[in-house]
């Protein structure tokens, strides 16, 4: 009997398992700090559902608007969680010396030099495309907009 092909629905499934089991094998009972490999992975995570669920907003929306709003509050949510993490990577301490980079040196595009300024650069290039899909008031109201029912 031939194998049934996979569908895009097969993969979501193996990812959310990847991450349980990362939590499980790598995440220790007991006060640790989040490395900053561990945010930037994180980030990097938050910014690809991002990019799935904007891609499932754009292609719903016109067609269910109900739906639609419930994925544009999700999309909101995910990029919210995603400028939270940028944000406490900035504030871990950096490997080595320990120092704490100021905020100041994100906004300047050159916080750390390479390989650190991945995560500005993807959370820079997702906040061109969120400022095209979303207003600043969607991003900053704790309620992320009409729901239709």
């Amino acid at each position: 009997m031939p194998a049934t092909p996979a569908t895009a629905q097969d993969f979501v499934p193996y990812a959310t398992a990847a991450i349980d089991f990362h939590r499980a094998l790598n995440i220790p009972i007991g006060p640790l700090v989040a490395s900053r490999a561990e945010l930037d992975s994180l980030h990097e995570h938050l910014v690809s559902l991002h990019g799935l669920l904007d891609a499932h907003t754009q292609r719903t929306s016109p067609l269910l608007r109900g739906e639609g709003d419930h994925l544009k509050a999700a999309r909101t949510r995910l990029w919210q969680a995603a400028d939270h993490l940028h944000a406490a990577y900035h504030a871990s301490p950096r490997p080595g010396s320990g120092e704490v980079p100021g905020a100041e040196a994100c906004r300047d595009r050159r916080p750390e030099g390479a390989p650190e300024l991945t995560i500005c650069r993807r959370h820079q290039q997702t906040a061109r495309l969120v400022r095209r899909r979303a207003t600043p008031a969607d991003l900053h109201s704790p309620f992320t907009g009409l729901v239709r029912h």
